[in-house]
């Protein structure tokens, strides 16, 4: 299947405005009663969702699993991460720490997902700096994305978003993303690819 930029704005359109029409407003425009409808309806299947994070847990015993969905955005939302580690032995920096994850995302406006990295630096409980890695992913994140990956397409049948189309620039609002920024990422995915519970 080769899905383009072009059926997937189609597709984005029904669900995310180009205007801010009915913010403000107690009404809901149609494009959010859509989104809703479509949450409702795949929400009824989350069970299938579940399956995917104990075949994560049985495959990868030494790392986490968690789940970031939210009905904001428009995908399911799993996690693979590790504990904090230390990154410094300086004794200035005994409190700093890095936590990492791969993150797995199914849309449910299009049979499209993706896989990417999130990297977190804490002072004590205190986060210092945030990165989101794409392609090529750091070298601790490369077997789990790729087994994410393949559980996803396997239980799924979703394919894989390449970063070109991902990175299209779209004329519609998402959440806080708006043109010139806003790309079919955020309106396939999430708005905000560095929020996860960590």
């Amino acid at each position: 299947m080769s899905i383009s930029a072009e059926y997937l704005l189609s597709v984005a359109r029904n669900y995310w405005r180009s205007d801010h029409e009915f913010d403000g407003k107690l009404e809901r425009s149609p494009e959010l009663e859509r989104f809703q409808g479509l949450w409702e309806e795949k929400l009824e299947k989350i069970d299938e969702w579940w399956v995917l994070h104990d075949e994560l847990r049985a495959a990868l015993p030494h790392l986490k699993i968690g789940d970031a969905t939210s009905t904001v955005d428009a995908c399911f939302r799993c996690l693979v991460y590790a504990d904090p580690q230390p990154v410094s032995e300086d004794p200035e920096d005994e409190l700093r720490s890095r936590c990492w994850a791969v993150v797995g995302c199914v849309s449910i406006l299009a049979p499209v997902y993706t896989v990417y990295g999130v990297q977190y630096d804490y002072k004590g409980r205190e986060w210092i700096a945030r990165r989101v890695f794409f392609d090529p992913l750091p070298p601790e994140m490369r077997a789990p994305s790729e087994l994410v990956a393949r559980k996803l397409e396997e239980l799924f049948g979703v394919e894989a978003l390449p970063r070109e189309i991902a990175e299209t620039r779209i004329p519609l609002i998402v959440e806080r993303q708006e043109p010139p920024d806003t790309t079919l990422f955020h309106a396939l995915f999430t708005s905000r690819p560095e929020s996860v519970p960590l």
